[in-house]
């Protein structure tokens, strides 16, 4: 029986690579055309930052095979890794354009830009498949940035199309698909649709352009959610025989037509385009547009709902029952979000960017760390420009490589994972955590990491199923409500809720041969899921050998990430090279560990079990400390006197492990890595960080 072919990564560098290494990260090859030939269903094909041209050797067009991923920089939408040139293409539809890259069936590109500079260049061809293009940037090509035709329906997702000649995006033929979340900024249409395509075009930006969105055929577009601005000719065009969706009472479409130098909606076609809840003054109309009854006649930027000035709780209708309603009352109450003028929450309804950083915001209080950004898309009048800067500069949201923050776009589940790890600094969470989703495959790279730590640290909220994460799905104000507030529950700032809808992973991790059936299990696996600690090349994890001050200070770094509290010191003993020393420097700042009197830090040196706990209670600023409590210990007079205080304030927070004997602290032993794995996952409890595991060798007071 023939088995499966196991999924791999090839990883590609335009500069140090050679196109006959094995295209692993220690020897990878040199251009993406060789990645391609060698890629099979389900491999990722990894591109590190540079320029991808005929110069380096790249072969154009790119065709990138059924089912294969081709990743550069998600988080920047490819800023340094760019795909520059493009080749004759044979297409089935379109005789032979000229294209950079095609993407195939079910195959992935994300995290690069794109540029095909000569006169009728394309960026990206899809035609036919349903491959995916997400978090590029398609600069400067000669006609369009992204071509989809034939029966294509792709997924297009958080992509920028800017300064292409003739279009950002165009569908023709029987095209569909889902358009999400992009800009097409800076060209001659933002979006043109033609033949009898029929995509679904939602919360999309076309600003800038000398066309917004161009209508023409028999195309059947569904616009819901984008906003059309600053075009300097028309917003929307419809010509021919085009009849597109713009809402209905039952489903509004929410689009945004303002500041277009032409007709907000330009109806050339016979047939008359009806609007329903789109934003659109009915002077700038042209044609027979049938303004529906919920239409905004208002060409001003929307004044957002007046919130309740004092949040009453008890003045929400509609949270009673809910699923999320004691989540709601608790962030409420914490003055976090509120209601609206009518006395309702609205908790099943879509949150904003703006909005978002409107509540983490007024969520936390954390260092200003980043600078502040001027976004062309955010005016000083802007109602939510004084909460976009504090969330920006407290390190939770980020701009787009266009200078804009796209205020009105609706926020993804995925995206309000990712900003709350990443505004908290929160750590661990290895990939393992991830198998508790259903729908894992889903999660973006770039989010991967930051998801899996929200996991671990429970963070996630996911109703109605706990194993569906829906990541790409819209998140609601009442998801928000309830992720908010278990970040506040991380901090210790806000008692947890019991609820069925918080996720939870079991700690997994490698398998090593000597963790099973040792009395620090269950702790050893929680730290290794959460990638703290990890094992030996021999497949051992060696649970009762000493650990050095060096390797101690990893682990801590590894598990909190702490900021500074002090001065860096340099230590006679720490190299610039030696191996830990970034770790140490950490720790040291951080106030979690010292050096020597001599001005050495002696990393080499087995670090005991008292001074564990001393730099435990010392780092995370513990509090208490009553000496009595150091009764519960029979070898409490073998306690150094400089550690009894923080001995004590470590017994109080359940933060010492005893094995085999729970009264015996064997304070200055050598403390095992075992035993150091045990202290600091308990720390990580003590913080809200980690669910509490059951072990008859946690120290607890009667």
């Amino acid at each position: 029986m023939a088995q499966s072919r196991a999924a791999t990564t090839l990883y590609i560098h335009p500069l140090t690579g050679s196109d006959r290494a094995a295209g692993t990260a220690t020897a990878p090859l040199k251009t993406l055309w060789r990645g391609l030939q060698l890629a099979q269903r389900g491999d990722r094909l990894q591109l590190a930052p540079g320029t991808y041209s005929s110069a380096s050797g790249e072969q154009f067009p790119l065709l990138i095979p059924p089912g294969v991923t081709v990743v550069g920089e998600e988080s920047t939408q490819g800023r340094e890794v760019l795909l520059l040139g493009g080749g004759a293409y044979q297409s089935p539809t379109m005789g032979s354009p000229h294209v950079a890259v095609s993407v195939g069936a079910e195959a992935q590109l994300r995290g690069v830009t794109v540029t095909n500079a000569i006169a009728g260049g394309i960026g990206v061809w899809i035609e036919s498949t349903n491959g995916v293009v997400a978090n590029c940037t398609l600069v400067s090509c000669g006609r369009s940035g992204l071509w989809a035709t034939g029966t294509a329906k792709p997924g297009v997702y958080g992509t920028v199309a800017s300064q292409n000649r003739e279009s950002g995006f165009c569908l023709r033929h029987t095209a569909k698909g889902e358009w999400r979340g992009n800009v097409g900024q800076a060209t001659g249409v933002g979006l043109a649709i033609g033949d009898q395509a029929a995509p679904l075009v939602a919360d999309n930006r076309f600003v800038a352009n000398q066309q917004g969105i161009v209508l023409s055929q028999n195309c059947a577009p569904v616009l819901r959610g984008n906003g059309v601005e600053r075009n300097s000719r028309e917003g929307l065009v419809v010509g021919d025989r085009a009849v597109p969706d713009l809402g209905n009472e039952a489903d509004p479409g929410r689009n945004i037509f303002r500041g277009n130098g032409g007709f907000a909606i330009d109806n050339r076609s016979a047939a008359p385009v009806r609007s329903a809840g789109n934003q659109v003054d009915p002077a700038q109309v042209n044609g027979v547009v049938e303004l529906g009854a919920i239409a905004i006649p208002d060409a001003t930027p929307p004044t957002p709902p007046t919130p309740i000035p004092s949040p009453n709780v008890g003045e929400l209708t509609d949270i009673a029952g809910h699923w999320a309603e004691a989540w709601i009352r608790g962030l409420v109450r914490q003055g976090a979000m509120s209601g609206f003028p009518d006395g309702r929450f609205r908790p099943d309804a879509p949150i904003s960017r703006a909005q978002y950083a409107a509540v983490l915001a007024s969520a936390f209080t954390r260092p200003r760390s980043q600078p502040a950004i001027a976004f062309w898309d955010v005016p000083a009048s802007f109602w939510a420009g004084a909460a976009i800067q504090v969330a920006i500069q407290m390190g939770f949201m980020t701009g787009f490589p266009d200078q804009s923050f796209r205020p009105d776009q609706n926020l993804a589940r995925g995206q309000a994972i990712v900003a709350l790890v990443s505004g908290l600094g929160l750590t661990g969470g290895g990939s393992d955590a991830l198998m508790v989703y259903r729908d894992r495959a889903q999660i973006p790279s770039y989010a991967t990491e930051k998801v899996a730590i929200a996991t671990q640290r429970g963070l996630v909220v996911a109703y109605p199923d706990p194993r569906q994460l829906d990541p790409m799905r819209e998140a609601t104000r009442a998801e928000v409500a309830a992720m908010v507030y278990q970040a506040l529950v991380t901090l210790n700032q806000v008692p947890a809720i019991a609820s069925p809808y918080v996720v939870t992973s079991a700690p997994v991790g490698p398998a090593f041969a000597d963790v099973p059936g040792h009395w620090a299990a269950a702790f050893i696996r929680a730290l290794i899921a959460q990638d703290v600690i990890g094992g030996f090349p021999d497949g051992s994890f060696r649970p009762d050998i000493a650990l050095t001050r060096a390797t101690y200070a990893v682990l801590v770094v590894k598990a909190f990430n702490p900021s500074a509290i002090r001065s860096a010191i340099a230590f006679t003993d720490v190299a610039s090279t030696f191996w830990a020393k970034g770790a140490i420097d950490q720790a040291y700042q951080a106030g979690f560990i010292s050096g020597v009197p001599d001005g050495t830090f002696r990393p080499g040196l087995n670090i005991q079990r008292a001074q564990v706990l001393v730099s435990l209670v010392s780092g995370l600023q513990l509090t208490g400390g009553d000496l009595a409590v150091l009764e519960v210990y029979d070898d409490r007079r073998g306690i150094p006197a400089y550690a009894q205080t923080q001995v004590a304030t470590a017994t109080q927070h359940q933060l010492v492990v005893n094995y085999p004997a729970v009264r015996q602290l064997n304070p200055n032993r050598d403390a095992t890595r075992a035993e150091v794995a045990a202290m600091l996952y308990q720390a990580l409890v003590s913080q809200g960080r980690s669910p509490q595991i059951t072990s008859p060798y946690i120290v607890t007071m009667p």
